[in-house]
């Protein structure tokens, strides 16, 4: 898929709406015991419905979509930076161990989501 404004502004508007729904849901879910569930929620969530999305065999016209979701709403509702900053706050404020499983836990997470995403594309596909 070409580069053109089009495409641009397909990201930016995918982008846009999966910030602020990222943004509601960390609103929403908030912290448990110093753990942010909301980060966490979006990412696993979010990385589930990207091995999904990839997966699907959906018409080369269909990159649109793919674009619209993937790169730009899922690109915007996940979030890796919260992620790492998150981790540094946990573990500066002396909750190492918590910092470290929130962190390793949080991409174990994704990757399984992301695998299991995968598998339900493929079932669906048959």
């Amino acid at each position: 898929m070409q580069l053109t404004p089009a495409t641009v502004l397909v990201v930016a508007l995918g982008g846009a709406v999966g910030s602020l729904a990222r943004h509601g849901s960390e609103v929403l879910l908030g912290t448990a015991d110093g753990v942010p569930v909301g980060t966490l929620a979006v990412n696993v969530v979010g990385a589930f419905a990207l091995g999904v999305l990839l997966e699907l065999p959906l018409p080369r016209r269909a990159e649109v979509t793919r674009l619209l979701l993937g790169t730009g709403f899922l690109g915007g509702f996940t979030t890796y930076s919260a992620l790492a900053m998150q981790t540094e706050v946990l573990m500066r404020d002396g909750r190492v161990e918590l910092g470290l499983a929130y962190a390793i836990g949080s991409v174990v997470l994704g990757l399984l989501a992301a695998v299991g995403g995968i598998l339900v594309a493929r079932t669906v596909a048959r």
